[in-house]
């Protein structure tokens, strides 16, 4: 089967690229701002202004979550606390019209749950998920140790890039990739093409995790989340991982949608950089730096 069949030449199609924006704003206190209008916020790409084409605030429109657990070896003694806390996760945070799909890696990238509004399900497979065992499939060869970009980047291309509707990633692990096919520029393009947004969670064993190697990890994260319009959560004593689940939850129930059709209509694949303001002083904006075209 062709991926590209030639267009009908009867049939007449209208082409209007939409760039998707999911943004949170707080005040200086790091509260949410929710009474925004259309004509608060600015947006220029490449420093070009742009015309805001849409705009919602978005509080009841269904959500869509990508939840991937990281099963290496390192973080076995901590597995359980992170599958106990993502499923309460996923009971507060998911309404009726929402889903959910539920991905390992270590070695290799597991679904374990595909998209699904049933908690039951999710709640199934979490319980049910483990390390890669090779001795069970000894024709199996893993390449790598943490597929942490591979897991990001198949997620994105393969079960969210034609799902409509606001997207998240919520990653659940220790440390840096290794052993990708996909390098971290790779997996950020492949999220901002997916129009999703990534929350990195870094929660290592202390009792086992190096702390050069923590703040690798910690690193690694950021760098994935921010581009997206997402966060980096390093999990301790004073930010437990419950904690964390709770402002995620509240960012996905306060954002804005904003969308734009580009003034710059070239598809050479180059990366568009975007940046969004407000008119209001004393707010901060979170939301996606860029996107590829």
């Amino acid at each position: 089967m062709e991926l590209n069949p030639p267009r009908d030449p009867n049939v007449i199609t209208v082409d209007v690229e939409v760039v998707n924006i999911l943004c949170t704003v707080r005040d200086r206190k790091g509260a949410f701002v929710n009474d925004l209008s259309r004509d608060d916020f600015h947006i220029r790409e490449d420093g070009r202004p742009q015309e805001i084409r849409y705009f919602t605030r978005e509080v009841d429109t269904p959500i869509v979550v990508a939840l991937l657990l990281d099963v290496s070896g390192s973080v076995r003694r901590i597995l359980d606390i992170e599958k106990n806390a993502a499923s309460r996760f996923l009971a507060e945070v998911l309404r009726p019209a929402d889903r959910a799909l539920f991905v390992t890696f270590a070695q290799t990238v597991a679904v374990w749950q595909d998209l699904t509004s049933n908690l039951d399900r999710l709640n199934t497979a979490l319980q049910a998920a483990h390390p890669f065992d090779p001795t069970r499939m000894p024709e199996f060869r893993p390449h790598g140790g943490t597929l942490l970009y591979e897991a990001v980047n198949l997620v994105a291309d393969k079960k969210l890039a034609r799902v409509p509707g606001r997207k998240a990633m919520v990653i659940i692990t220790d440390g840096v990739d290794s052993g990708s096919i996909f390098a971290a520029g790779a997996a950020v393009k492949a999220a901002q093409n997916a129009d999703s947004i990534i929350y990195g969670i870094h929660y290592a064993d202390d009792g086992s995790t190096a702390r050069n190697f923590s703040t690798q990890g910690a690193e690694a994260l950021r760098k994935l989340a921010e581009p997206t319009g997402g966060r980096m959560f390093h999990v301790s004593g004073g930010l437990p991982l419950e904690t964390v689940f709770k402002t995620i939850r509240e960012e996905m129930r306060n954002q804005y949608a904003i969308g734009y059709t580009s003034t710059n209509r070239a598809r050479d694949g180059a990366y568009r950089r975007i940046e969004i303001k407000t008119a209001r002083p004393g707010v901060r904006v979170q939301a996606r730096q860029g996107y590829y075209r």
